[in-house]
């Protein structure tokens, strides 16, 4: 055993002496330092220019913008009485006791105003017996609905506080730019004052196929019960009511859609001052660049608007704007889609003038555009749309009073009841499309009415209607 351990030792002392004469007499020295003036490599990817300090999400500070707003976004309680039909076989037979049930639906609003004043959505409060509205100090109002338009979704609320309260002044949502940080603030899913952000993720966004629509759309979180609620930049400024999401979910998944300020500032103004939206409108028609016609044209690949045609006495037509032109541009606003226009146009009344810049056949225009009041309807009850008479009608079939039908549904078309004047309802005259959308919306859907008409040989018809 002594032998063995004698051996071992001598053999590490041996291949110690061995290394150690290599290293000593044979290896050459080689270093390598690393100083501060040798460069690292890096592949070149863009030729672009970095971002300034401070551009990312870690410099951007939220807690101004949301200490500013969760104050003056509220609860809205919207409280709808449902009637309970027959629960059974033998109360359908027999006869039941028809029973209304309260029903709660939530959503947000924005104090726009010391003295009370609250911007909302319309269907947040749509059909609503019973309003409360429930600062974010847990006091709750009574709340009464000064006045809805359904067509942008807003709706002004307003109560009676004993205090001035805290508000948000409207922004320029035209200045809102593609990539700006945003906040979205309201109750989502009955959790009040919560506080999201995003970034704009496109402008003049239309969800309907008609592309009237114009929102600002956000990946900032909103999930049911944000409906109403703010769309602030990093300044703390309402750039936008938070309206919409898509989802097959019915939750979040990364696409909200908020109305711009510049639109809501304007319906509340309106209602406000007149009662109702002035809409002050160019006079044109857009032609479906996704039809295949337009598509063979060439026009869906266009950047503008086409014109398809253009409305008798409308300030398009005193102005000059023929069909066939492309609409690039108004006041200093570039137009690529129909979308852009409407969002534009939805923020002036009627008596504006817009600079219309256009290209017809390659050469460009500039039209300036006195915008008119709303000339053309669709009627309750029957979806005919019908438009005021213009002096040539009056003369032509030999009325001063009535609203010519200019289109009307599937179902009413083998009447020929196109390019014809209603002048009474039930006996009672036609005036002009106010008149014509009161009446018409007064009908029952179970009763019977008849109206009167001329045609285009100055000759009258009737129709019933049951």
């Amino acid at each position: 055993m002594k032998k063995i351990a004698s051996l071992f030792l001598v053999s590490v002392f041996a291949g110690a002496i061995t290394l150690g004469a290599y290293k000593l007499f044979f290896e050459k020295e080689s270093y390598k330092w690393v100083t501060t003036q040798e460069e690292t490599p890096f592949v070149t990817t863009s030729n672009l220019e970095t971002s300034a300090s401070g551009a990312g999400i870690n410099e951007v500070d939220f807690t101004s913008a949301a200490e500013k707003t969760v104050n003056s976004v509220v609860h809205v309680k919207n409280m709808t009485m449902s009637s309970r039909g027959p629960s059974s076989i033998a109360e359908f037979f027999y006869g039941y006791e028809r029973k209304s049930t309260p029903q709660v639906g939530t959503g947000s609003g924005v104090i726009i105003s010391p003295d009370g004043y609250i911007v909302t959505n319309n269907h947040v409060i749509a059909n609503s017996s019973q309003l409360e509205v429930v600062l974010n100090n847990n006091k709750s109002y009574e709340a009464e609905v000064i006045g809805t338009d359904a067509d942008s979704d807003i709706a002004l609320l307003k109560i009676d506080a004993e205090d001035a309260l805290p508000y948000l002044a409207f922004g320029d949502s035209d200045n809102a730019k593609i990539g700006e940080w945003v906040l979205a603030v309201g109750n989502p899913f009955n959790l009040t004052s919560t506080v999201t952000a995003g970034i704009v993720s496109a402008k003049a966004r239309s969800l309907s196929p008609t592309g009237a629509q114009s929102f600002i759309q956000t990946d900032a979180a909103v999930n049911p019960g944000n409906s109403g609620g703010a769309l602030v930049n990093t300044n703390g400024d309402l750039i936008g009511i938070n309206t919409a999401i898509t989802s097959q979910t019915g939750s979040y998944v990364g696409y909200a859609f908020a109305v711009p300020s510049n639109i809501a500032k304007k319906v509340v103004e309106d209602i406000m001052e007149f009662g109702n939206v002035q809409k002050g409108l160019l006079g044109i028609s857009a032609a479906n660049t996704r039809s295949p016609q337009a598509i063979e044209m060439g026009l869906d690949e266009l950047e503008g608007v086409y014109v398809a045609g253009v409305e008798e006495e409308s300030g398009a037509d005193e102005a000059g704007i023929m069909q066939g032109d492309v609409i690039k541009k108004v006041d200093n606003v570039n137009i690529g889609k129909f979308s852009e226009l409407t969002g534009y146009l939805n923020s002036k009344r009627p008596g504006d003038v817009v600079q219309v810049t256009l290209d017809r056949d390659g050469e460009n225009l500039v039209k300036n555009v006195t915008l008119k009041k709303q000339n053309s309807i669709i009627l309750p009850a029957t979806s005919f749309k019908v438009k005021n008479l213009t002096k040539e009608d009056k003369k032509k079939f030999g009325v001063s009073k009535g609203v010519k039908i200019i289109d009307v549904p599937q179902g009413y078309s083998r009447y020929g009841l196109t390019n014809k004047v209603i002048v009474e309802l039930d006996g009672e005259p036609i005036n002009n499309i106010d008149d014509a959308k009161q009446r018409f919306g007064q009908l029952s859907r179970y009763g019977r009415t008849s109206f009167t008409m001329i045609n285009e040989d100055g000759e009258k018809e009737h129709m019933i209607l049951q």
